[in-house]
């Protein structure tokens, strides 16, 4: 993975419709390097998303899909995250909380080696570029509390809800 973004001119960006509203997905040189909700925090400037272009996302939309019909728990998906190294590591991190289950912020801190580094861990997971897929809606307060979510905590809820098989269904409210 780089911590260089790539050049705007060889990114490409199609917008898809989920039950969390539409998510924007954009790619650097045909992988993708973004999953953005509507009105997500830290998002990036839509000029830097690229030319709009369905043609590289045919495989995450179809796993995105299968995700949102109940029949993928985990994605298989080239990626790239571009962050510093210890974003890095945390959305590694991430991507091995199983479906269903959460981790607090500390856990991962632990995990990490840094027992003392929550709160960065915290902050780097807030700045995850691949939302849903690289699941950083999995992690939650020491308490189990639901604590902070690019996507806003309704989102967050409702995310955690269906993979732990407790959510209404509900049209999307987004």
């Amino acid at each position: 993975m780089t911590t260089t973004s790539p050049d705007p001119a060889t990114r490409r960006h199609t917008v898809v419709d989920s039950p969390y509203g539409p998510l924007t997905l954009v790619a650097a040189d045909g992988v993708l390097c973004g999953l953005y909700m509507t009105g997500q925090r830290h998002r990036p400037a839509e000029e830097t998303f690229g030319a709009p272009d369905p043609r590289p996302f045919t495989e995450p939309v179809r796993q995105l899909d299968a995700y949102f019909a109940g029949e993928l728990r985990d994605f298989d998906l080239p990626l790239r995250l571009d962050g510093t190294p210890f974003q890095r590591e945390v959305w590694a991190l991430l991507q091995h909380i199983p479906y269903g289950e959460t981790r607090s912020y500390g856990e991962l801190a632990e995990e990490l080696g840094k027992p003392g580094a929550s709160r960065a861990v915290g902050l780097a997971n807030g700045k995850n570029p691949v939302g849903i897929i690289v699941p950083c809606h999995r992690v939650v307060g020491a308490s189990g509390s639901l604590t902070g979510y690019g996507g806003g905590l309704d989102r967050k809820q409702r995310l955690l809800s269906f993979e732990s098989g407790t959510a209404e269904d509900t049209p999307a409210l987004f």
